[in-house]
C-alpha cells in the first residue's frame, strides 16, 4: 500500500492545478462593445447580400468538354 498515498497526492494536485488554471469555474464578464467599427474596417467587410457568393453554372457531363482553347496556335 505504498502506492496509494503518492497516487492520491498526484490526483489531488492535478485537480487543484486544473481548477486554478480554469479560474475555478468563475465566470468573467465579457468586454463591453467598443462602439461601431472604424471606416477602414467597414471598407474591408463583405456586404451582406446574396450576390457576394461566386456562382458557377452547372456543367453538363453528357457532352464532351470544350477543347478549342487548348489547341496549338498555327506557326508555333
Amino acid at each position: 500500500m505504498h502506492v496509494a498515498a503518492p497516487t492520491r497526492v498526484v490526483v489531488l494536485s492535478g485537480i487543484v492545478i486544473a481548477l486554478a488554471a480554469c479560474g475555478a469555474g468563475a465566470r468573467r464578464q465579457a468586454w463591453p462593445p467598443a462602439g461601431p467599427p472604424p471606416a477602414v474596417v467597414k471598407d474591408l467587410q463583405v456586404p451582406d447580400n446574396p450576390y457576394r457568393i461566386i456562382y458557377n453554372p452547372p456543367v453538363n457531363l453528357a457532352k464532351p468538354p470544350d477543347t478549342t482553347a487548348h489547341k496549338r496556335k498555327p506557326g508555333s
